[in-house]
C-alpha cells in the first residue's frame, strides 16, 4: 500500500530524490517541473522527450540520461503533464535537429504533448510525435479513443535512445518509433486494485477467487472478470492472445513481463520463465525475456506481458550501453544460451548397507505422516509459518517416488530430505535419517536394537553439531534424545520391545515440548507465546519411532496413540 507518500509536493519531493540518488546525472527544473538530462551522447543531434502521470515509476525517469531520454515531464499521480511543462523542457533540451516526443495514447496525455507541439513549431524548433498505442484490452473498433499507451513504452524508449546516439535524424527517429509501436502489444492482469491516495483503500473491489483481466495502468478496470486459475493457464491465454494480434510471419520477440507495483521480483522471474517456454513451444524464439517492475499502477498487485516483435538491426540497438537510473539487461537469448541455462542434475548415489527391499518401514511412516499432516500443519500455524506439515508430507512422498525406482527406504528418506526439502526441519531429518540408513534394515526381521539406537545417537550428535539445539530448547530434539536413550537403554538390558519403548520416551518428549519456551527455530521469534504449543518438529520424530515400533513390534505398539490423536492439540 502507499503508505508513505508526502502530504504535499509528491512528485517534486520524489524528482529531487531520484536526482540525489543520481548526482551528476540529472537535474530538476521546479518550475514548471520537468528533469533533464545533464549528459548526453555527442552524435546525438534530436533529444528525445517523454512524460506522463506518476505513478508508473519507474517510467519515464528511469530512462532518463545517455542511452535513453533527455528530458522527462512528470504529471500529478495518473494525471497528464501540463503542455507549460512540456514545452519548456522540449526547448531546453532541444538539439540541432529538433526534439521527438514521445506520448502514450491517454486524452490528457495526447492533448497537452500536441499543444506543446504546436507551440515548438511556432517557435521554430523541429518537433515529431509518437504515439503509443500498445494495449490490446483496449483493441476496440467502436471507440475513436482507440489502445491505450503502457509498458510498450519502456521497449521503445530504448530503442529510440540507442539509434539517437548513432546520429538519427528526427524522420527516422520518428519512423523506427511507428514500428516499433506498430510491432508490439500488451496486456495486463490483477489480482487487487492500487491503493488510492486518497482514500488509502483500494481503488475498486475484486471478488476473491477473481482476476481482472485487461487492467490499465491508471487503475482502470480490467475488460472482463476472470476466475482465478494457475499462473501456467493464465499467462499462457496472455501469450495467445498477445500472438493473435500481431504481425503474422515474425520468429523471435522481446518480451517484457512488468510489475504493476506490488508483484514481487520472485513472481515476475517465474512468469519469465514460464512464457519463454511458452513462445519457444509455439516456434517463437524469444529475443530477450525482460522481467521487473517498469510501467507500475502505483501498488496494484498484477502484471502486464508486452511482446514486440523485432527487427533483426533492432538487436544492436536494445543491447546498446545506457547510462540511466534503470538499467535493462543487455544481453540477448539464442536457443543455445536458453537451453545451457538449467544445468542437469547431478545423480546422487544410492547410500550402501541397506537391502532394496525395505520398504515397509517407509510405507507405514509415510501413512502416519499422512494422517497427521493437517494437525501439524495447525500445530506450526500457531507458532511458526505453517509449512512444516507439507514439507514433512512432501519430503516422505519424494522418498517413496525415490523406493520405487530403488533406493532403499530409509536411504531414500535420507536422500528425499537432505537433497529436496527446503527450510530448516526438513535437512536436520535428513541428517537423522542418513544415520539411520547405515543400519541393516530387512522387512523380514527387526534390525538390531542397539544399531538403531547408535544410529539415532549419531543422528542426535549431528543434528546438535549443525543447530545447536538441545533438550529442553523446543525442537526435535526434546523427542529424539529421550528416544535415542530408551532405545540404548533397552538393548543394553535386553528388554523385549525396545522399538516400543524408544516410541513412548519419543511420544512423551515431544507432548513435554508444550511446556517450553522456544529457544531455537521460528518457534523462538514468538516466545512465551508458544507455550502451550506442542513442537512439530517433535512429533515428526515421534511417528517415525511409532512406525518403527508397528512394524517390528505390533503387539507392544498397539499401546501408542494413533498419528490423529498424537498430534491433536
Amino acid at each position: 500500500m502507499t503508505y508513505f507518500l508526502p502530504q504535499a509536493d509528491t512528485v517534486l519531493s520524489a524528482a529531487r530524490g531520484l536526482a540525489l540518488a543520481n548526482p551528476g546525472l540529472i537535474e530538476v527544473n521546479s518550475s514548471p517541473l520537468y528533469l533533464r538530462a545533464r549528459t548526453s551522447n555527442p552524435n546525438r543531434t534530436v533529444a528525445l522527450v517523454a512524460g506522463g502521470g506518476s505513478g508508473h515509476e519507474p517510467l519515464h525517469t528511469g530512462l532518463l540520461g545517455p542511452g535513453g531520454l533527455d528530458a522527462v515531464c512528470p504529471g500529478e499521480i495518473f494525471a497528464s503533464p501540463h503542455n507549460r511543462q512540456i514545452y519548456e523542457a522540449s526547448a531546453a533540451a532541444a538539439k540541432s535537429n529538433g526534439v521527438l516526443l514521445v506520448i502514450k495514447n491517454y486524452t490528457g496525455d495526447v492533448i497537452n504533448f500536441q499543444i506543446a507541439a504546436e507551440r515548438l513549431r511556432h517557435d521554430g524548433i523541429p518537433v515529431a510525435t509518437v504515439l503509443v498505442d500498445d494495449d490490446l484490452a483496449t483493441d476496440k473498433a467502436d471507440t475513436a479513443t482507440g489502445r491505450r499507451g503502457t509498458a510498450a513504452t519502456v521497449v521503445l524508449e530504448k530503442l529510440l535512445g540507442s539509434f539517437a546516439d548513432q546520429g538519427a535524424k528526427l524522420d527516422e527517429l520518428a519512423a523506427l518509433g511507428a514500428d516499433v509501436v506498430a510491432r508490439s502489444r500488451s496486456l495486463a492482469v490483477a489480482a487487487r486494485a492500487q491503493t488510492s491516495p486518497s482514500t488509502g483503500a483500494p481503488a475498486f473491489d475484486l471478488s476473491p477467487g477473481t482476476l481482472d483481466y485487461g487492467v490499465g495502468i491508471h487503475g482502470e478496470r480490467g475488460t472482463r472478470t476472470v476466475d482465478h486459475r494457475p499462473v501456467e493457464e493464465l499467462v499462457a491465454q496472455m501469450t495467445d492472445d498477445l500472438l493473435q494480434a500481431l504481425p503474422a510471419g515474425q520468429d523471435k520477440v522481446l518480451a517484457v513481463v512488468n510489475g504493476l507495483g506490488a508483484t514481487t521480483s520472485l513472481e515476475l522471474h517465474a512468469i519469465g520463465s514460464i512464457l519463454h517456454d511458452l513462445l519457444t513451444a509455439r516456434g517463437i524464439q524469444p529475443l530477450a525475456i525482460v522481467p521487473g517492475t517498469f510501467t507500475a499502477a502505483l501498488d496494484m498487485a498484477g502484471f502486464s506481458i508486452t511482446l514486440t516483435h523485432m527487427k533483426a538491426e533492432w538487436a544492436e540497438l536494445w543491447t546498446a550501453p545506457t547510462d540511466t537510473p534503470l538499467v535493462l539487461p543487455s544481453h540477448t537469448l539464442t536457443p543455445d544460451t536458453a537451453a545451457s541455462v538449467v544445468a542437469e542434475p547431478v545423480t546422487t548415489p544410492a547410500h550402501e548397507g541397506e537391502a532394496p527391499a525395505s520398504r515397509v518401514l517407509l510405507d507405514r511412516y509415510a501413512a502416519f505422516v499422512a494422517q497427521a499432516h493437517d494437525n501439524l500443519t495447525a500445530l506450526d500455524q500457531l507458532v511458526g509459518d505453517g509449512d512444516f506439515g507439507d514439507n514433512l508430507a512432501g519430503g516422505v512422498r519424494r522418498a517413496v517416488k525415490r523406493n520405487a525406482s530403488g533406493t532403499g527406504g530409509v536411504a531414500a528418506l535420507a536422500e528425499a530430505f537432505l537433497n529436496d526439502v527446503g527450510g530448516t526441519s526438513g535437512p536436520l531429518f535428513g541428517l537423522l535419517f542418513q544415520d539411520l540408513a547405515t543400519v541393516s534394515w530387512s522387512d523380514g526381521h527387526a534390525p538390531g536394537a542397539g544399531a538403531v539406537a547408535d544410529a539415532a545417537k549419531a543422528g542426535l550428535d549431528a543434528i546438535h553439531r549443525v543447530g545447536g539445539a538441545k533438550v529442553g530448547d523446543c525442537t526435535l530434539v526434546d523427542a529424539l534424545a529421550p528416544a535415542a536413550d530408551a532405545l540404548a537403554a533397552a538393548a543394553r538390558d535386553g528388554a523385549d520391545a525396545p522399538f516400543t519403548a524408544a516410541a513412548e520416551a519419543a511420544v512423551q518428549g515431544a507432548l513435554s515440548t508444550a511446556s517450553l519456551t522456544p529457544r531455537r527455530g521460528r518457534a523462538s521469534y514468538v516466545g512465551r507465546h508458544a507455550i502451550g504449543v506442542p513442537d512439530p518438529g517433535s512429533f515428526g520424530v515421534a511417528l517415525l519411532f511409532t512406525a518403527l515400533a508397528s512394524v517390528y513390534e505390533p503387539a507392544t505398539a498397539s499401546r501408542l496413540p494413533d498419528p490423529e490423536h498424537l498430534t491433536s492439540r
